[in-house]
């Protein structure tokens, strides 16, 4: 956690999408991608572990972390900002192409990317992403009209004593856990005109967001693909991971982490990153 990354913004179009990145650019490079309400602090513990040897960058989609917000979002816009952020944070300069890994609802983007930029990858390695077969709305712009907008809390303490995992789970390591929750809080005003602590995710995005096809942008990879589940995972099955090998490209390989929920890089830090 002491090996501080570079902290530094790329606009993609119009918002800025906060970036960390380890390592030196020209070395073979790795872009790691969050999931839901997530942010790139969460490979804050681990990225520094990848760096030897390599170009590292975490990313916070547009709506989440220190990104600007937008009004609309989706898929494939996200896989447009990890594309942008690949290549103006120098992934793109090494002899190699790089790897991009997105974690849980990350894998969407990264399926999308993989589908339509995947000649540009070495590999994409998808994390515990519930790639579920597909239902009637698969694809269709979300709005979601129950959401409201973000609690404000008085106090740092006050919001922390309110972080979850979701989906449910525990937790071996509750310092990764402290460093996620704390780095995942900026402070507001709050409509009382009294200052507080509010998540740094936007309440509304999923108001209008364009999902992807990800089991079909999964068959249409251009890029080698490996699926990765928790051991104990509850939301990508092993039965959910044998179906999306079933439609994957041939080669495609899988690998679990081994007495690990859906959270894995807070369950298996080491692991996850030596998997990686």
């Amino acid at each position: 956690i002491a090996q501080a990354p570079e902290r530094r913004h790329v606009t993609v179009q119009g918002a800025p999408i906060e970036t960390l990145a380890w390592g030196r650019v020209g070395t073979p490079g790795l872009l790691l991608l969050h999931g839901n309400s997530a942010h790139a602090d969460w490979y804050s513990c681990i990225g520094p572990l990848l760096a030897a040897g390599r170009r590292v960058v975490a990313m916070s989609f547009s709506g989440m972390g220190g990104s600007g917000w937008r009004t609309q979002y989706g898929v494939a816009q996200w896989a447009d900002e990890a594309l942008a952020v690949a290549e103006a944070t120098g992934l793109f300069n090494a002899p190699v192409p790089p790897v991009v890994a997105g974690h849980s609802f990350g894998g969407f983007p990264l399926l999308n990317l993989a589908s339509r930029h995947g000649s540009r990858l070495a590999r994409a390695v998808v994390v515990d992403t519930p790639l579920r077969p597909p239902s009637r709305n698969e694809g269709r712009r979300h709005r979601d009209n129950s959401l409201r907008s973000a609690k404000v809390y008085p106090s740092e303490a006050d919001a922390l004593r309110r972080f979850r995992l979701l989906p449910p789970q525990g937790c071996a390591h509750p310092f990764v856990a402290d460093l996620i929750a704390r780095r995942g809080l900026k402070q507001t005003v709050g409509s009382d005109g009294q200052p507080g602590w509010v998540w740094r995710f936007d309440p509304y995005l999923f108001r209008h967001f364009a999902f992807g096809r990800p089991l079909r942008e999964l068959r249409a990879a251009q890029c080698p693909v490996t699926l990765v589940r928790g051991g104990r995972s509850r939301l990508f099955t092993a039965e959910l991971m044998q179906h999306a090998l079933s439609l994957a490209p041939a080669g495609t390989s899988s690998a679990e982490v081994p007495d690990a929920d859906h959270h894995v890089m807070i369950d298996q830090p080491l692991a996850f990153a030596e998997l990686l």
